[in-house]
């Protein structure tokens, strides 16, 4: 996972606007200006921030385990729990950024910003804006440049109201796949089963191996019954614990094979396979091809 300092290092950036402590790491950037020569390519993975982006013109985001390409003007969300990498094209790339911490926002929306759809593991990270929707955005973006290189006492919560703008746009964007739901005890297991999942990805290092793969593991993790568990995410997701797992498994498997040139044993002993073969056998029946199949198709 890619920290704040690591960031700024390989992006060359300057850190040098002053920010009192106690509020969550805030700073906003010209997307064009961020890209230059020194910067390091973005590599794959998590970083410990969230990010919002406005960028222009054909592009790949490696987004999880799905690979999502821009054309136009679009405007991007990024959570901490899901690695991503960009790859640019060869035409425009404009636009802004702006990163933050958790804590930066908690009292504003008074909520983790990962529960927001727009943040979700499951969600739609990616909006295609309209020439008047670039433009709404791009002038917030503006105001919050001039905000935060201005010497305003309380410029943070002007700033803090204006990525909550950005956020809720997006938002009346997407209405029908917004429910506003009361959790009850199966979401709220799922919800932390889910969770839990996650944290184990993304696989960074042929020396990591993921520890838990079975319901029971997670149980245990939860200190919850297994079959308190099993209700309850089938209840939620209408699939099985088991079946979930094995969907992230695999879906962690396509990234290594198609980002990484580890081998398919290092591959398999990082997804907590013993041996090579039991990989190749349960990719197959999760997948009806074979992980050589993937890799030689990249």
């Amino acid at each position: 996972m890619e920290n704040l300092t690591e960031f700024y290092k390989n992006k060359g950036l300057a850190t040098d606007r002053f920010q009192p402590s106690g509020i969550g790491h805030f700073n906003v950037f010209d997307l064009e200006k961020s890209l230059s020569p020194n910067a390091k390519p973005v590599n794959y993975t998590r970083r410990d921030f969230y990010k919002i982006t406005l960028i222009r013109g054909k592009h790949t985001f490696h987004y999880a385990d799905r690979s999502i390409e821009t054309n136009g003007s679009t405007l991007m969300f990024f959570n901490p729990q899901v690695p991503y990498s960009f790859v640019q094209g060869s035409g425009e790339c404009t636009g802004s950024f702006l990163i933050f911490k958790e804590q930066f926002l908690l009292n504003s929306i008074h909520e983790s910003p990962s529960n927001l759809p727009v943040f979700s593991i499951d969600g739609h990270p990616n909006f295609e804006l309209t020439r008047e929707q670039d433009n709404y955005i791009s002038q917030v973006f503006e105001q919050i440049t001039t905000e935060i290189d201005s010497t305003y006492h309380y410029k943070y919560e002007v700033i803090k109201s204006k990525v909550s703008d950005i956020i809720h746009y997006a938002l009346k964007l997407q209405p029908t796949r917004i429910k506003a739901t009361k959790l009850d005890a199966s979401t709220r297991i799922t919800i932390i089963f889910k969770e839990a999942l996650e944290r184990q990805f993304p696989v960074e290092s042929t020396n990591y191996c993921i520890t838990e793969k079975t319901p029971s593991d997670f149980a245990d993790r939860l200190s919850i019954h297994v079959n308190s568990l099993n209700r309850a995410v089938k209840k939620t997701t209408g699939k099985t614990t088991t079946q979930l797992i094995s969907e992230r498994i695999v879906s962690e498997a396509h990234i290594l094979l198609r980002l990484t040139d580890w081998s398919i044993s290092e591959i398999a002993y990082s997804l907590g396979f013993d041996e090579p073969a039991h990989f190749t056998t349960f990719f197959k029946k999760q997948t009806a091809t074979t992980p050589t199949s993937i890799r030689q198709a990249v």
